[in-house]
């Protein structure tokens, strides 16, 4: 018995701020399965978790909460004070990621699936995934709506932005582009235009002819 081909896989990434969220609930509201590692990293440090035990057995007790919850304040301060410690936890938390990932893309089912994957550049991997799609904004406009959001001071929100890969690194790794200047309607009809080609990029991996949107 033939196993089920794989689903064609849009990894959706892009900067801070640059609305990801909103472009993958435009995908959901195509049908489109979406898996947010955003969701699943939050997910795999819950109590009881073996990524939890991990992270505390190398990091001490003193990163939890009184509730057993992982500190993510205190973690984050952590990784600020020692570089070493973001590659230490990196170890712990990225098979974890990657293991649920998958497993939540088998069950996902789908012509294709939108992989909600922030940090996908800063990774410098793509194995996992058959195409990037880049929700792009200019820089200045990330710091202006990370102003806005978290109630930083133009200076932090550079310093979150200077922690990512650049805009040129994102840009160079993608495949297709969405411009993300703030109107929700501009926004539909480029998702709407890309489900329409995503759906015969699957189609073509599968052999299949390509169905109707």
């Amino acid at each position: 018995m033939s196993a089920e081909p794989a689903p064609f896989r849009v990894a959706l990434t892009g900067g801070i701020a640059s609305g990801k969220t909103t472009v993958a609930n435009l995908f959901a509201e195509l049908g489109v399965p979406l898996i947010d590692t955003d969701v699943i990293a939050r997910e795999v440090v819950e109590p009881g978790q073996p990524a939890l035990a991990a992270v505390v057995a190398t990091f001490g007790p003193d990163v939890l909460n009184t509730d057993g919850r992982l500190d993510r304040r205190r973690m984050r301060e952590r990784i600020f004070a020692d570089p070493s410690a973001k590659q230490r936890l990196e170890v712990i938390l990225h098979p974890a990621i990657r293991a649920e990932m998958e497993r939540q893309s088998r069950e996902a089912g789908g012509s294709y699936q939108v992989l909600v994957i922030p940090l996908l550049t800063e990774g410098k991997r793509r194995d996992h995934i058959d195409w990037v799609l880049l929700v792009d904004v200019p820089e200045e406009l990330q710091i202006q709506r990370l102003m806005m959001r978290d109630g930083v001071t133009h200076e932090q929100a550079q310093a979150s932005l200077n922690a990512q890969a650049t805009r040129a690194e994102r840009l160079a790794m993608s495949d297709d582009v969405v411009r993300n200047t703030g109107r929700v309607g501009e926004l539909r009809e480029q998702v709407a235009e890309l489900h329409r080609k995503y759906l015969g990029l699957a189609a073509a991996k599968q052999g299949c002819p390509p169905p109707h949107p």
